[in-house]
């Protein structure tokens, strides 16, 4: 069989590679692959790497910072106030334009798998069925899961219960919840369980804002730990964010540690978001706001990140990159040993596609879906170092996007001896 693609002269876990592509597949993987195709393209040294995963976003959200205003004490708690008022006026095109907008610019960035929360606290279901159909809409060149999220607490109004049973049934690839922002401790505990049981009944995965709070006594990742390690669902479990966790006493900590080991959840970090919501309210001494990402890693346990929000009434900023979010987590979790950097990265496309359960079609491997991005750098470091450009998004065996390296024209000499 002809490949219809070959890329030349990649730099594949640091070894230079030729990659074959046919019918969406990659067919070849060698040092010099004595075929030829229609389309060649010589990459001279650069980096080919899996495409990045984003782990956690929340697209009914994205792109509306400002409306109908700004978060003034950039709190976790004004943020969602503030979404509470602006999610009464979504409507399916309101949403299904800016997912889309959203989503082509973290393509743009070499993101190709996306699990996104869609709020189910409304009784019009709007973010959720909107985010259904963008679903349905990108599917030929994205992946994308939805979480069905109950933002305003599974026990926080009388219909949400229903509501997000109502969600999975409706194609929700996930369930999640918010326990820490339950009414009191015992509706949280409450939530973890009927979250598990709704994927159990329905066979889903589950991704829970766990714990995203400053408060040392909200523990609620041990009732998540304890639930996955009973019902035998472990890796199809994932805990969001778990910020508290970076203000445990150690003691607890370690005790916590060696139960998380036993239950193999997944981890989701989002560094851009964590670091600046939590903390808001020390002074000094100031929290980094961040779960203990580097021990978790050691401890073997998988461990992925998010961007979390894009121009949102929590995150202002953003630009779905998820290089901006592997930076922020090498520098707030002191992870710049030359094999911490590597993890992280790692923990943007690898990790990822595990927290996803995609292991079976994501990878760089002859019988692989084709989807591979490339980067204008020839290493993990230097991607990381640099944030340099995604040069080309290759989606199901297709060149999706291509972007040009900026040129710097010095205008005078300078420097010269």
């Amino acid at each position: 069989m002809t490949p219809s693609l070959i890329l030349r002269n990649c730099i594949l876990e640091d070894v230079r590679l030729d990659i074959a592509i046919e019918d969406g597949t990659i067919t070849a993987i060698d040092p010099r692959l004595e075929l030829t195709a229609p389309t060649e393209i010589d990459l001279a040294g650069k980096l080919v790497s899996p495409p990045f995963v984003e782990s956690h976003i929340h697209l009914d959200s994205a792109l509306t910072a400002g409306q109908p205003r700004h978060n003034a004490s950039g709190t976790l708690f004004e943020g969602i106030e503030i979404w509470r008022d602006r999610k009464q006026t979504l409507t399916h095109d309101d949403v299904k334009h800016r997912a889309i907008a959203a989503l082509k610019l973290m393509a743009s960035h070499g993101t190709l798998f996306v699990r996104s929360h869609a709020d189910v606290s409304e009784t019009s279901l709007t973010a959720l069925e909107s985010l259904l159909e963008v679903r349905d809409i990108v599917q030929d060149w994205i992946t994308l899961q939805i979480v069905a999220f109950p933002q305003d607490g599974i026990y926080g109004s009388p219909q949400n219960n229903e509501l997000i049973e109502e969600s999975i049934i409706l194609g929700a690839d996930a369930v999640g919840g918010i326990p820490h922002y339950e009414l009191t401790r015992e509706d949280g505990v409450q939530s973890i369980h009927r979250i598990f049981e709704l994927a159990e009944k329905y066979n889903r995965l589950i991704d829970i804002h766990c714990d995203e709070i400053d408060d040392d006594q909200s523990r609620f990742l041990e009732v998540v730990s304890a639930c996955a390690l009973r019902t035998g669902l472990k890796e199809k479990v994932t805990a969001s964010h778990t910020t508290a966790f970076g203000s445990y006493n150690d003691a607890y900590a370690l005790k916590l540690m060696s139960f998380l080991k036993r239950s193999e959840i997944n981890f989701i970090a989002n560094p851009l978001i964590n670091i600046t919501l939590q903390g808001r309210t020390d002074t000094y001494p100031k929290r980094r706001g961040l779960t203990r990402v580097k021990e978790l890693w050691q401890a073997g346990l998988n461990v992925s990140l998010g961007n979390d929000c894009i121009q949102d009434p929590w995150y202002g900023l953003g630009t779905g990159n998820m290089l901006d979010a592997v930076s922020m987590a090498v520098h707030v979790g002191q992870m710049t040993g030359l094999d911490e950097i590597d993890a992280c990265y790692d923990m943007a496309t690898a990790h990822g596609a595990r927290t996803l359960n995609l292991q079976d079609a994501y990878g760089i491997d002859v019988g692989k879906p084709a989807n591979l991005i490339v980067l204008d750098c020839p290493s993990k470091y230097e991607a990381v170092r640099c944030r340099p450009n995604v040069s080309h998004v290759i989606s199901r065996g297709q060149l999706l996007v291509e972007t040009t390296k900026p040129e710097v024209q010095w205008q005078q000499e300078v420097g010269a001896p």
